[in-house]
């Protein structure tokens, strides 16, 4: 499932998540232009979507932006998965990129969840 931020001139970000049971994992968070309070928005739409959920997402230790992002806005560390990244570019993924943002190797996996 998706929800849309738009402007006037058209779409400006799209959360993408998975319903779970009681749980709902943030898949996708992209805003057209950063800083803008765009992802924010997506976010607290989510939230009050589904009150009472736990809302969570998982992403690799390169991704310091979105680290940075989702930390700021109140989502804990739950778990770091070792080599998870390395896993699954020799099981499943091949195209995963064994270097990311600012030159970090892949290899981790870390899971968030939003504490309210």
């Amino acid at each position: 499932m998706a929800c849309a931020a738009a402007a006037p001139d058209g779409p400006v970000g799209l959360l993408a998540y998975r319903l779970d049971g009681d749980t709902v994992e943030i898949v996708v968070l992209h805003a057209a232009v950063r800083h803008r309070g765009v992802g924010t928005a997506l976010l607290d739409a989510l939230a009050a979507t589904f009150p009472g959920r736990e809302i969570w997402l998982v992403t690799t230790n390169d991704n310091l932006d979105a680290l940075r992002f989702y930390q700021r806005r109140g989502f804990r560390i739950r778990s770091v998965a070792p080599g998870a990244a390395d896993d699954a570019r020799r099981t499943l993924k091949p195209s995963i990129p064994t270097h990311g943002a600012h030159g970090i190797a892949v290899r981790d996996e870390i899971e968030l969840v939003l504490e309210r």
